[in-house]
């Protein structure tokens, strides 16, 4: 294979040690070495030591779980670093050692044959862990407040038959009261505030049960838990704006487009970035999040189109601004979803939106241009002639005569 780069080095990462290899000129040829580090810290400044010496200039290595991330971080900003697909690099069966997968990957990094995936840079890998870890307690809330609606169910108390929200204003006014030794239906039903007060005697009827001692330690852990993490994802949603820091101004701009809320947008520049340099295309960039058909075709058959795995933060608030678009009335993604579902059914058609979202996303974040809805009689718009059509073949099947007449100017 021919020298694209002189002198590289591969790295076969684990949790507790790191493979090394080095290939750089020699005389006759090219001259190979081998070592092993440990991935503490020390471990790993000798590993960069180790790499210096020799003169490396790139060095690759596959992104093994979460591992990479303390070798990443302790050579990013010595060596050209190249993070690869393991999928993209398998070794030749039989051969698997970490010694040769090590001498393999070098080779193919001297060789220049290696794709990097995309590592964005500190600011954004921060920002990211932050969005990452307040989607799990939002996560983590929800389950909380589903143990509350399991708890009052065993119970016999009725509370969310009721009201819309029992962690409300009025709801947590009742379970507070319930959990401190209150009973009595009457009384309780009497916190209800504002447009509740509307419902005391279905509220009176809901609230009578068995609430046993048990229940209110249970349900007052419940409670103080959900305090717990309400504070905790506040304390975290201003982390996050402070992180955000040159990636601010993309935050208003993606949350023009239709479905995607402050938190969904701020999870997407953190994900996806500001930068679309990184993305030739947006073909590229849908690429990328998993949110486009693959490619698999052989004897001139297509096989499946399984989409490939994205960032799954990125695909969780893909999914939830394209199910907030579809209930947008009188939107263009509303109507392209409700064109697609009958065809290719809700999944497909949802992938669709996503995908849509993120080509958007790319051009605003290209141009600088804010979001443009098309409407939601964007398809009638485009061929009016073959939506009069479509009108007209379905009236001559329910055995109608049509004649058509231009309306007066």
């Amino acid at each position: 294979m021919e020298t694209i780069f002189e002198r590289v080095g591969a790295l076969d990462v684990h949790k507790a040690q790191v493979t090394a290899c080095v290939r750089v000129p020699a005389a006759g040829g090219r001259r190979e070495q081998i070592a092993e580090f440990a991935t503490t810290v020390r471990g790993l400044m000798a590993l960069r030591d180790w790499l210096e010496a020799h003169g490396v200039t790139h060095v690759a290595m596959e992104a093994t779980g979460v591992y990479w991330q303390p070798v990443w971080h302790v050579l990013e900003d010595a060596f050209a670093l190249t993070l690869c697909n393991a999928r993209h690099v398998k070794q030749v069966p039989g051969r698997k050692t970490d010694v040769a997968d090590a001498a393999w990957l070098c080779q193919l990094m001297e060789a220049g044959l290696l794709r990097g995936s995309f590592v964005p840079p500190k600011p954004q890998r921060a920002l990211r862990s932050l969005t990452r870890y307040r989607k799990t307690q939002i996560a983590e809330r929800q389950r909380e407040a589903n143990r509350l609606h399991k708890a009052l169910e065993d119970t016999g108390i009725k509370l969310d038959c009721v009201a819309t929200d029992i962690l409300g204003a009025s709801g947590r006014a009742m379970l507070d009261a319930l959990v401190a030794g209150t009973s009595d239906p009457a009384v309780l039903a009497e916190l209800a505030k504002g447009k509740l007060r509307k419902k005391l005697p279905a509220l009176r009827e809901a609230l009578e049960g068995r609430f046993e001692p048990h229940h209110a330690l249970v349900i007052g852990a419940i409670l103080a838990h959900l305090d717990f993490l309400d504070e905790h994802i506040d304390r975290l949603s201003d982390a996050i704006e402070e992180q955000l820091g040159p990636f601010a101004p993309g935050v208003p701009l993606a949350a023009t487009i239709t479905g995607v809320a402050e938190r969904t947008a701020q999870v997407m520049v953190a994900e996806i970035g500001t930068d679309m340099s990184r993305f030739p295309t947006a073909g590229h960039l849908a690429s990328w999040a998993g949110r486009c058909p693959a490619n698999h075709q052989s004897a001139g058959k297509r096989k499946s189109g399984r989409p490939r795995k994205g960032s799954k933060w990125l695909t969780i608030a893909l999914t939830e601004a394209a199910l907030a678009a579809t209930r947008t009335n009188g939107s263009y993604l509303q109507a392209q979803y409700q064109r697609l579902r009958p065809r290719i059914g809700h999944g497909r058609a949802l992938g669709a939106i996503q995908h849509s979202i993120l080509v958007a996303y790319w051009h605003m974040f290209s141009t600088g241009e804010t979001y443009r809805d098309l409407g939601g009689d964007y398809y009638q718009r485009r061929d009016p002639e073959r939506q009069i059509r479509r009108l007209v073949a379905q009236l001559e099947r329910l055995g109608q005569h049509v004649t058509l007449q231009p309306a007066a100017a």
